[in-house]
């Protein structure tokens, strides 16, 4: 085919039948093709940061780190969500290669292998913020100590003198919720304590998610004395389903949440949570992109920061029942 027709597919262009569009594709993956330009070349001052859904304290976080580093460098950022799915669309992939983006950057996500190899293809970078799922060597990410995050928070409420302590954990398919879970699981273990397959909660990192299991769990015939939830936003559903219950925290229940969002310290009574850097781990994430757009080779593609305690109101030692 022409030229014009196979640099209209390189560009990102609109105005290109979607089976030529198709076989040039198929032509670039099976090839291994990779645009040769220098570093910077031809790219707009743009960084390109997708979430799967833009709903949460979380996500503003994660903004403030990309905006901050974009800024000091003359970027813009262009912010897009793609519904709650795990991989963007392929509407966004066809935006990102028409700006022809300096960078971009995937929180909660992933990209499908053919989304992958064209935006290398047009030597666009892209970063990873907490994949979803199991990374290979060779994706650049950012994320967390998630398992230890889930260990220090078990290991606390064992240390306060607590036997029963259930976990509200995240989708059962995304990496950092299973690590956090395997940490309650190493804590209990460690202490001799049986794991209790009714005390393991499957929730959505939502508040409405910890709201239904908190229930749940406050209402059943032996409940729990202490409750790990997987998110900060999931403790503030099970404090409200305390509150309807009369269940007082930390008297009667002690919480421990993840992440030591703003709000944690303002809720009644404040929230002893984890703190995962969200903000630091941004601006990693937006560093290490800037570095693959000029051509550097970082000494490591994935990084995990560090996680620690913030040991606040919300826990304390068992009443005797």
């Amino acid at each position: 085919m022409s030229v014009p027709t196979v640099s209209k597919v390189l560009n990102g262009r609109a105005d290109v039948a979607p089976e030529t569009r198709a076989r040039v594709e198929e032509l670039i993956h099976r090839h291994g093709y990779r645009r040769r330009r220098g570093p910077g070349a031809g790219r707009s001052p743009t960084i390109d940061l997708v979430f799967h859904e833009l709903d949460s304290a979380w996500a503003i976080e994660v903004i403030r780190g990309v905006e901050r580093i974009a800024r000091a460098e003359g970027l813009s950022v262009v912010l897009s969500e793609s519904g709650g799915e795990r991989a963007p669309r392929d509407a966004w992939v066809e935006a990102v290669l028409g700006r022809q983006s300096t960078a971009a950057i995937l929180v909660f996500s992933d990209l499908a292998p053919d989304q992958r190899a064209r935006l290398t293809a047009r030597s666009i970078p892209f970063v990873v913020v907490d994949p979803t799922g199991d990374t290979d060597e060779d994706l650049p990410s950012i994320g967390s100590a998630n398992w230890n995050g889930g260990l220090v928070a078990t290991r606390h409420l064992i240390e306060l003198g607590h036997r029963r302590i259930a976990v509200i954990g995240g989708p059962v398919d995304v990496l950092c919720s299973r690590a956090r879970i395997d940490g309650y699981r190493s804590a209990l273990d460690a202490a001799g304590l049986p794991i209790d397959p009714d005390l393991i909660r499957t929730g959505d990192f939502h508040i409405e998610g910890g709201h239904g299991h908190g229930r749940d769990l406050l209402t059943s015939p032996d409940p729990p004395t202490a409750v790990f939830a997987g998110s900060d936003l999931q403790a503030m559903g099970l404090y409200e389903a305390a509150r309807e219950l009369g269940v007082r925290i930390p008297e009667d229940l002690s919480v421990v949440g993840y992440d030591d969002l703003p709000v944690a310290r303002w809720v009644g009574p404040p929230l002893t949570t984890v703190r995962q850097p969200l903000t630091e781990m941004a601006e990693e994430a937006t560093r290490l992109a800037l570095m693959l757009s000029r051509g550097q080779q970082p000494p490591n593609l994935r990084l995990d920061l560090a996680t620690n305690l913030v040991v606040r109101h919300s826990t304390a030692a068992p009443r005797s029942r």
